[in-house]
């Protein structure tokens, strides 16, 4: 071996111990933003479901649900086209907000069912959610097939959600939520293989990888928070 290819064989093993290192702090910021977020809405939710007069404003009429919905949207679309122009503190006062108006947005929770169907909806939805991100994170089998199907089906989905608003099937809308729940379980492991495969790419834990990670807790806290809806669907029959 020359000096050159022996310099070449050195690098790539730094670099290789390097990523090492970095992966698991980056993976880990990817869950603490999550858990974060969920912690955030959460409290947020209860609050307002908890509050005569938020309802009011908030529930009791659609405007106020409608222009919510677009500023979420607007914020997940922000944040995942101009990632590489925020900052890293910029983009987290981001997905804190994000997370605060989708708290105000599913409020109505805390005041259409009782505390123990929530909680048990909510243990449901992190057994679920866990076993499928490890499954993601762990499993040899590529599933980046799977996310496009997965896609096109969410894509139904959503389609098939708004139909029924004006078909108020209950058999209908049971349907959907058996799929939902398929789907979003689906998502949570290609999203967790699809964060693992970016963050294994960075050389460092620099700014960049640290977006790479927020952006990542936001697809899995997506995933978690839609799961959890599709199976209070199921769980949630003791209501207020």
């Amino acid at each position: 071996m020359n000096f050159d290819n022996f310099t070449n064989v050195t690098n790539t093993q730094e670099r290789d111990l390097e990523m090492s290192r970095v992966f698991p702090s980056l993976m880990r910021k990817v869950y603490i933003w999550m858990t974060m977020a969920l912690a955030i809405t959460g409290v947020v939710a209860y609050g307002a479901g908890n509050s005569p007069a938020l309802i009011q404003f908030l529930y009791m009429g659609r405007g106020a649900m409608i222009v919510m919905a677009l500023v979420e949207f607007g914020i997940v679309w922000y944040l995942s086209s101009r990632i590489d122009k925020l900052s890293l503190t910029a983009a987290t006062i981001w997905f804190i907000i994000f997370a605060t108006v989708n708290g105000l947005t599913l409020g109505w929770i805390f005041a259409a069912f009782s505390s123990a169907a929530i909680t048990k909806t909510f243990l449901v939805t992190a057994g679920t959610f866990g076993a499928m991100a490890l499954i993601g994170s762990t499993t040899k089998k590529d599933l980046t097939k799977m996310g496009g199907i997965l896609f096109m089906a969410l894509i139904g989905l959503i389609i098939a959600g708004l139909v029924n608003i004006f078909l108020k099937s209950a058999m209908f809308d049971f349907i959907v939520s058996g799929i939902g729940v398929l789907v979003f379980t689906g998502l949570t492991a290609w999203d967790a293989q699809k964060i693992k495969r970016n963050l294994q790419m960075a050389p460092d834990a620099d700014e960049g990888a640290q977006k790479i990670a927020l952006l990542g807790a936001l697809s899995l806290y997506l995933d978690f928070i839609n799961l959890f809806l599709y199976l209070l669907r199921f769980f949630g029959n003791n209501r207020n």
